[in-house]
């Protein structure tokens, strides 16, 4: 698996790992009520030990069940995702991708002007 697969999370995995970044440790019964969609607990279970074996989760046992915490900020996992959709639709060029959002009117001139002024204001740390 290379490095991209490794990093790259599937909507219902980025779906379980928003539980845990909200509610933070949790087993599979408390990840299992975070969650919008009803998903069987043995289908959430196989998805937490996916993430585990990613690199996403680590779990401990806790009395006679395990608890699955993250092992990347939820920063890290979208700078991985924008980096990774960059690279395979837009050739690695985000000015591409920039242009993708100005023309299909997802964002303007005056957003981009507002989102440099905030760069700048904050000393380019976001």
């Amino acid at each position: 698996m290379g490095e991209q697969e490794k990093n790259a999370l599937t909507k219902l995995e980025l779906q379980i790992m928003q539980v845990i970044w909200k509610r933070g440790p949790s087993n599979v019964s408390a990840v299992q009520e975070g969650l919008e969609q009803e998903l069987a607990y043995t289908t959430v279970q196989t998805m937490l030990n996916i993430l585990q074996r990613k690199g996403k989760l680590k779990r401990e046992l806790r009395g006679r069940a395990f608890e699955y915490s993250a092992t990347v900020t939820e920063a890290k996992a979208l700078g991985h995702a924008v980096k990774d959709l960059v690279d395979r639709m837009f050739g690695g060029s985000s000015e591409d991708l920039v242009m993708s959002l100005i023309k299909s009117r997802q964002i303007d001139a005056k957003k981009i002007a507002e989102l440099s002024k905030r760069l700048e204001e904050k000393g380019g740390d976001v």
